[in-house]
């Protein structure tokens, strides 16, 4: 079991084996842990946390543990946010190296035009992917994301077309976009979480290019703006990701924290006001950080405990995980939580490292069981005849 466990949680181990023997051969064999710690169900969490935002889903980045959600499946309208879609696109290029930041790309009348937020692009000009890039992630430019859409797709209806599909491919089956920028229209939505997946791709994918999301200002055409997102100004460890902004949608917010090597995705929508959308999203981050831990329970590879090897060269195998068991909880969600080690019983010789020999049953109530398999750690050869001979002859002269 990880040090990290025994040294946060308060546990209670219980190991027992039943045998029963018919001469050489095990009828049955049962090997439990049964690990207890304190929980409550994370529907009993949401219950009793109330926010003014209409659409909210709060996330933890490494479990994906749904802390909060209020409304995440339903169809809303995202503004400004959809562009995350229009420069996830464009990033994908750029990492495929079909796209340069040095690549310019003319300026159209119908992007000069462009109402609403502007990075003030001039008609006929060239500017080059890197401005754009950041026209649209700090200036929050709908002239910069027709621009960018129109250099790589020809058209922004082209660039429409590639947004659904890749939407579709990404999961996000709540999600349906009519433009490049989140203007206002009738089939133009998304749902809080198709954004927070579309968030948490973003920051993975592209490492990198994720960076300019912190950038808090931009200066083009010898205008200065800031950054639309307040909480890189207000909030430790804010590096992401977008506002928006209409009168249908209300005021919303991707974010993206990162405190004690812990990530937080946030997607809120449907704020009643600029200090609203600062006050709420705040205190809903708050919320996850406080009330939630993360428990790192096995890691990979490492002993979680040995089970008996049956006419085996050694009497016992350790046996492992193969991924880390990392659980996000509430500090009062750990009352109710059971782990059980389930197995058939002692293992016949051989035993090949990596072969399954159970079952890890994580039981939280009011949700799923959490079914994670049980492999051998290391070979185990079995004996020879005549060692089985003679241990056969101890078992039943000495019975052990």
């Amino acid at each position: 079991m990880n040090r990290n466990l025994k040294d946060t949680l308060f546990c209670f181990l219980e190991v027992g084996f039943i045998m029963n023997y018919n001469r050489l051969i095990i009828l049955i064999a049962i090997f439990q842990v049964v690990v207890c710690f304190t929980c409550t169900s994370i529907f009993a969490s949401e219950n009793k946390f109330k926010t003014s935002a209409k659409e909210v889903v709060l996330i933890d980045d490494l479990t994906q543990k749904v802390m909060l959600s209020k409304n995440a499946n339903r169809a809303m309208y995202p503004a400004s946010m959809s562009k995350v879609m229009t420069l996830f696109i464009a990033f994908e290029r750029l990492s495929d190296g079909t796209l340069s930041l040095d690549d310019e790309f003319l300026v159209s009348e119908k992007a000069w035009r462009m109402g609403g937020s502007k990075m003030f692009v001039e008609v006929n000009s060239k500017v080059s992917v890197r401005d754009l890039l950041h026209g649209i992630i700090v200036q929050s430019g709908n002239d910069a994301c027709i621009v960018l859409a129109e250099g790589m797709a020809g058209s922004e209806e082209r660039f429409v077309d590639i947004m659904n599909t890749k939407a579709n491919m990404l999961g996000m089956s709540g999600s349906h976009f009519q433009n490049v920028t989140g203007w206002p229209h009738n089939d133009h939505y998304t749902t809080a979480i198709d954004l927070a997946t579309l968030a948490h791709l973003t920051i993975h994918k592209f490492p990198k290019l994720y960076r300019l999301f912190k950038e808090k200002s931009f200066t083009y055409n010898g205008i200065k703006q800031g950054n639309r997102n307040p909480l890189l100004y207000t909030y430790s460890g804010a590096d992401g990701l977008k506002t928006g902004h209409t009168r249908a949608s209300g005021y919303g917010l991707m974010a993206s924290v990162v405190q004690d090597n812990r990530r937080i995705i946030l997607v809120a929508n449907g704020m009643g006001s600029v200090n609203g959308r600062a006050r709420e999203t705040e205190r809903l981050l708050d919320y996850g950080f406080r009330d939630f831990s993360n428990y790192h329970l096995f890691v990979a590879d490492e002993e979680v405990e040995k089970m008996e090897v049956w006419l085996g060269e050694a009497a016992e195998v350790p046996v492992v995980i193969e991924q880390d068991l990392v659980l996000t909880l509430s500090h009062r969600e750990r009352k109710s939580m059971k782990i059980r080690l389930v197995s058939p019983g002692p293992i016949p010789a051989p035993v090949k490292k990596g072969s399954s020999v159970g079952t890890l049953i994580v039981n939280i109530e009011g949700q799923d069981k959490h079914k994670i398999p049980i492999v051998a750690g290391k070979d185990i050869g079995a004996l020879s005849m005549f060692n089985k001979i003679g241990a056969a002859f101890k078992y039943l002269i000495w019975g052990e």
